[in-house]
């Protein structure tokens, strides 16, 4: 009989698929384990009778909490409020039915958006509310921020075992691969693959040279699975490539185009907005709990989501 019931909210989206996936591999399952994976079809979280349902149907012991009303930088440019409303809806509802229903664990994701714009780099898990986030997505920051917040109250208060982790970019297959509202590589593999299906050049927004530490999505679930089963903590871990693999936005452009085998025009269109020139967060803590973790190169993992999306290009959210 399993003793873990671990209940993952978002659980059909980009790290969800990616957990779906761990938790079946030799090394990861475990049989004492039962995982529900939910959809945003499964409940409207931001309401809390649906949240309560759901939690009532399944009676959780342990929680991964990953849904969250998300977009890229344009997306969160035109809708600051609606980010900051919806997200500590679901935030508040998700952990209150946490503190309801006894759950023993639960794990929540932050961004790298939480720390603050004015910084010193690296930044760590120490510097999350020394100042205010990027004004480009700060109703988005204040939310996530908001879930260390709550972890620590509920902690105080309760003595619930809530955490957080906060990985850097993530990438991988069954992301969203919108240009409008995706995030910056998922976008760009659906640019390359219009490109080339049109003939045309491939138009990159901004200049190419902010630079981000990309995360795939199923090293990132592998180390959701041992923050859940593991990691001590009320605060928050990040959960990234170290320093040395950051790489600037032109060299993941020049990463897709190879591995899609383009051969067209790459144009930059420094006329759009760059956001952030860089966030780079130290792994040390990560480090010291599993200083032997190997990263999945980004120049490997870019190939394996180049490939998924052609592959599965119908029915990809996009």
């Amino acid at each position: 009989m399993a003793t873990f019931k671990v209940l993952v909210t978002g659980g059909t989206g980009l790290v969800g698929r990616a957990i779906q996936q761990v938790v079946q591999e030799r090394g990861y399952a475990r049989p004492n384990e039962d995982w529900v994976f939910l959809s945003s079809k499964d409940a409207d979280l931001t309401d809390p009778g649906a949240t309560r349902a759901v939690f009532e149907k399944h009676q959780p012991t342990h929680v991964i909490h990953l849904a969250a009303v998300v977009g890229g930088l344009f997306a969160n440019m035109k809708g600051n409020l609606d980010f900051l409303r919806k997200n500590i809806l679901i935030n508040d509802n998700v952990l209150h039915c946490c503190l309801e229903f006894k759950v023993k664990k639960c794990v929540s994701c932050l961004s790298t958006c939480v720390f603050p714009d004015k910084t010193s780099y690296p930044i760590d898990e120490t510097m999350v509310h020394n100042g205010p986030p990027h004004s480009s997505n700060f109703g988005y920051s204040h939310a996530k921020r908001l879930v260390d917040v709550f972890n620590r109250a509920y902690h105080e208060q309760y003595g619930c075992q809530f955490t957080s982790v906060i990985p850097t970019n993530i990438y991988g297959p069954h992301d969203n691969f919108s240009i409008e509202n995706g995030h910056v590589i998922p976008g760009l593999i659906h640019k390359v693959h219009k490109a080339q299906q049109s003939g045309g050049r491939l138009e990159v927004w901004g200049s190419g040279k902010p630079l981000r530490q990309f995360v795939f999505s199923r090293d990132l679930a592998r180390l959701f699975v041992w923050a859940l089963r593991e990691y001590p903590e009320i605060d928050p871990i990040i959960l990234s490539v170290g320093e040395e693999d950051e790489v600037s936005i032109r060299g993941v452009v020049e990463a897709i185009v190879k591995a899609a085998d383009f051969k067209g025009e790459v144009v930059f269109d420094t006329e759009k907005a760059d956001g952030q020139f860089k966030k780079t967060a130290s792994n040390a803590k990560l480090r010291k709990y599993l200083p032997d973790f190997e990263f999945t190169p980004i120049e490997q993992g870019l190939e394996e989501t180049v490939k998924w999306f052609w592959q599965n290009y119908d029915d990809a959210r996009k």
